[in-house]
């Protein structure tokens, strides 16, 4: 099976960033006319099983999480989101040459989609989602075709996972893992492993097994992409971590600057949608330890010609129905289908300069509310509504 060569995610820490935060983004890219929608969830009724893409779970004894999801609309789980207590996760397809038993990719199990929507639903910050991720993984392992139409579509994951104070690379091999913790800096994935000799945690039994299954000789620092990798696109992870380290060069990288990171064309990073595997959904989000974390979507594909627009976590937030999926067979939602007439097939070079002025506004609204921003008086009802605003306009501007 040939490696779709699709999917980027990224992370920027201090002291490299703007403001102290943590900057997260990342593109989605799917098999061709797949509609990803963004929802929220809150309040989830919790009952005795969790039916998840393919197979039911134990649910969590623990409150749910309240999540803002970019997903595929056909699947239970996510390509990336954000919960409400500040953590945010994006997921990889990547290739391991551990394909039998538990690696057997193709035999329905928890998709990596799933995990990524566990992971937020469960995890109370980064290394909490990571070790819900990796008790679920150890327990009911991974696979399941990760497209709706076809079966071929399979592989293992890895995710990155981010909070305002920390960062997480995970990296799986069928039910084994490593993970990496990024205190500072960037980093960033691209349907390869990377992680080499600095593993802040594992599987138990991680190197014994490697050793056993001939994937490791026992001699000299254990490298878990050399012992576990069967490929990756080295090309686009390498023009990606270019992109983050010219664009954290002055120590102020911003959510402006992951926009720009998510829409470069050169580097494959952003797709359009003739491509076979385009960008069907992009997001950033900007992390702050006491300030205010900002989540931006483009709920639409291409983000060269899509606007992000803004949402925070307030205790009514709501967002616009009309980034939510039918279920009728195409699954599009109403700004999937305006925005797929009015801008991708048509070319439309003014609207999505409208499109880009009216984010650029966003931009500066949502910089003047954080300066603003007083946590010790925690009004937020102004912000309620500030994605749904943002989608109705967006609805208004195509008629």
């Amino acid at each position: 099976m040939p490696f779709p060569r699709s999917c980027d995610t990224f992370v920027v820490l201090p002291p490299l960033t703007k403001k102290n935060v943590v900057i997260f983004g990342k593109n989605s890219d799917r098999p061709q006319n797949e509609v990803q929608e963004v929802v929220l969830i809150k309040d989830r009724a919790k009952e005795g099983k969790l039916k998840c893409t393919y197979i039911a779970i134990d649910e969590s004894p623990n409150p749910i999480n309240h999540v803002i999801l970019s997903k595929p609309a056909w699947m239970w789980g996510a390509e990336m989101g954000a919960n409400d207590k500040g953590v945010v996760i994006g997921n990889e397809a990547v290739w391991t040459n551990h394909n039998e038993g538990d690696g057997d990719a193709r035999a329905k199990r928890l998709l990596g989609m799933d995990y990524v929507r566990l992971g937020l639903e469960r995890g109370n910050s980064a290394e909490d989602a990571l070790d819900v991720i990796t008790s679920l993984l150890e327990k009911y392992g991974q696979g399941g075709p990760c497209s709706e139409f076809d079966d071929s579509h399979f592989y293992h994951n890895s995710f990155l996972i981010a909070d305002p104070k920390e960062a997480w690379i995970l990296e799986t091999s069928g039910k084994l893992w490593a993970a990496e913790k990024i205190p500072a800096g960037y980093r960033n994935i691209s349907n390869g492993l990377t992680i080499r000799t600095k593993i802040d945690k594992h599987s138990e039994g991680l190197k014994e097994k490697a050793e056993v299954m001939g994937l490791w000789d026992g001699k000299g620092e254990f490298d878990f992409t050399e012992a576990f990798s069967s490929g990756g696109d080295e090309d686009r992870q390498r023009a990606g971590e270019r992109l983050l380290r010219e664009g954290s060069a002055s120590a102020a990288f911003d959510a402006r600057d992951m926009f720009n990171v998510l829409r470069h064309k050169a580097s494959s990073i952003c797709r359009s949608c003739d491509d076979t595997f385009p960008t069907l959904g992009s997001q950033v989000s900007s992390l702050s330890a006491e300030g205010l974390s900002v989540h931006w979507f483009t709920a639409t594909p291409d983000p060269s010609v899509s606007y992000f627009k803004p949402f925070v976590f307030t205790p009514n937030a709501q967002i616009s129905p009309y980034t939510e999926s039918s279920n009728e067979p195409k699954r599009e939602h109403h700004l999937y289908t305006l925005h797929a007439q009015h801008v991708l097939n048509s070319n439309n070079e003014k609207i999505s300069k409208v499109l880009r002025e009216i984010e650029e506004g966003c931009l500066n609204e949502i910089s003047e509310v954080i300066r603003k921003y007083d946590a010790k008086k925690l009004n937020l009802t102004e912000l309620d509504d500030l994605m749904k605003k943002c989608v109705e306009t967006e609805v208004k501007l195509y008629g």
